[in-house]
């Protein structure tokens, strides 16, 4: 019999860093969990944290795994990491931060505009781009550091992603996975790679070639073990790092979405539905399709900003007879939000809720906020609760519906991943607001597991990507619609639901008027 193998994966998210074990079956053999602060904020709409503190907690997962383990740690046959997206660290030329990271949560700007060329600019003009060339110059956290920082901007040696400050800190190399490139960096989203010399990012962004890492594909090695981080960590010295992607492309790998007919939702801080497609493709355009695992594919996304952070916002809020039960009987207050869904019958009776929590999102402008119709004497805080799933997973079918439209393909399958998809009573509500059967993968652990995936590629356990992927992912549970909840449901969702964005907008834009709430 063949020894069995073993992966390391590690999952810096936004509000925990997982170590884990799988097996070359998928099984998740051992996890250790760490919970982080997310940021810290000193002004207004910033967000930052201190890179050390995300290695720090990378190391204590490690450690708190080992003694878990019933087989040497030898056996591991490689690690990858996948991390949160967009946040971005400035390095000197000592190796060391030179500031806290910018969170990808931070809202900071820039007054000032891109310097681009006459001719450039009136075409892009012409094209309808000006604008979103202009949002990333503005929203780029080099351009603020450069304008606010300039003396520190002076000293940067490297800026990096935290993917590639966790990989210069496992393996001392600053390399990093094309599929973790997505930020206000100068990278193509059609080409894979760092932009052309040409390419207008250049002009649009304070960073230089020189900052860059270097890219390799998912499946490479970016390095192996450092001795420093082996001491740390108790990762085995000179085992080695593969490249994976982010957390959201590690989880459409992970739930086995590895096709343009299948979409990964994700039920996580960030609620997004995505699609794997060997085409470049915008489903809003000036979007950008971000980079699979899988070398040469694309993920196209759907999101809604601090999705299922509003359960975490509920809990904190109206969850106190939640909180004070779960941790009589230890265990998380979450588990006990089912109760509350199943004592409120489909449609809320009529409380409709648009997440717009974190402003704007498919075809919404920036105007927009969250909002709550249809209260009565009879609602509750359940009420409130089922609402809020309701809503976002409208805003989900509503993303849905759009990437059809523009991918000219119709999903067949829908694969939940993500904290939500724990819950029975959500799944349930998905299929019946989606009106078709959705999936449960064997582990909600996708972006871990699609981590792991890259890694048994990377280390020759699996020939492709395919069969590691055939291998490892596998469904647990299916849940089909109920006909007259999904009634009930498809009339709330195209009478009320989808003009609620419309006949609210002016009001948005008025509120943005007289309180400048959001900038």
């Amino acid at each position: 019999m063949d020894k069995p193998k073993y992966f390391l994966a590690i999952d810096n998210g936004t509000q925990s860093i997982r170590a884990m074990i799988f097996d070359q079956q998928g099984t998740l053999v051992a996890k250790s969990k760490v919970d982080i602060e997310p940021y810290f904020s000193s002004q207004p709409g910033w967000a930052e944290q201190q890179a050390d503190y995300f290695w720090a907690c990378l190391c204590q997962a490690c450690n708190a795994l080992w003694p878990m383990l019933d087989f040497p740690r030898e056996d591991i046959q490689a690690v990858s990491i996948t991390t949160q997206r967009a946040t971005a660290i400035a390095m000197g030329q000592d190796n060391q931060p030179l500031r806290p990271a910018f969170s990808w949560l931070d809202q900071r700007t820039v007054d000032s505009l891109p310097k681009l060329g006459a001719i450039e600019s009136g075409l892009m003009k012409l094209v309808g781009a000006k604008a979103f060339v202009d949002l990333v110059h503005q929203q780029a956290e080099a351009n603020w550091m450069a304008q606010k920082e300039p003396d520190l901007w002076q000293r940067v040696a490297k800026f990096i992603l935290l993917s590639g400050y966790q990989t210069y800190r496992l393996t001392g190399q600053y390399t990093d996975a094309i599929a973790s490139q997505v930020g206000y960096v100068p990278f193509d989203f059609k080409t894979l790679d760092w932009a052309s010399t040409k390419d207008w990012q250049w002009r649009a962004l304070s960073i230089t070639p020189q900052m860059l890492p270097e890219l390799k594909p998912a499946g490479e090695i970016l390095g192996h073990i450092s001795e420093q981080a082996a001491e740390q960590s108790g990762i085995p010295l000179g085992l080695p790092l593969i490249a994976s992607g982010s957390d959201k492309a590690c989880e459409v790998l992970g739930t086995g979405c590895v096709d343009a007919e299948t979409g990964s939702l994700s039920y996580g801080t960030m609620a997004t539905l995505n699609i794997s497609s060997e085409k470049y493709l915008e489903a809003i355009p000036f979007h950008p399709a971000y980079p699979g695992v899988v070398p040469g594919s694309f993920n196209v996304e759907m999101m809604v900003e601090r999705g299922y952070w509003m359960v975490s916002w509920f809990k904190q809020e109206f969850g106190l007879h939640e909180q004070t039960l779960a941790d009589s009987k230890g265990v998380a207050a979450e588990t006990l939000f089912d109760e509350l869904l199943k004592a409120v019958p489909a449609g809320s009776m009529g409380l409709t809720l648009q997440p717009y929590w974190g402003g704007g999102t498919n075809h919404a402008g920036p105007e927009a906020k969250g909002a709550i119709i249809g209260f009565t004497e009879a609602h509750t805080r359940a009420h409130l609760y089922r609402a809020m799933i309701e809503g976002l997973t409208y805003a989900l079918r509503e993303g849905k519906e759009l990437l059809e439209k523009r991918s000219g393909k119709t999903l067949k399958r829908l694969v939940i991943s993500g904290g939500g998809s724990q819950s029975d009573q959500i799944m349930q509500i998905s299929a019946d607001i989606f009106g078709m059967p959705v999936e449960r993968p064997h582990t909600y652990e996708t972006s871990g597991l699609g981590a792991a995936i890259a890694a048994a590629v990377g280390s020759g356990v699996y020939e492709n990507f395919d069969a590691a992927v055939a291998q490892m992912t596998h469904v647990a549970d299916r849940f089909e619609p109920q006909l007259d909840n999904q009634n009930i449901y498809q009339q709330l969702y195209s009478n009320v639901y989808k003009k609620m964005y419309g006949n609210l907008k002016p009001t948005y834009e008025a509120i943005r008027s007289i309180t400048g709430h959001p900038a």
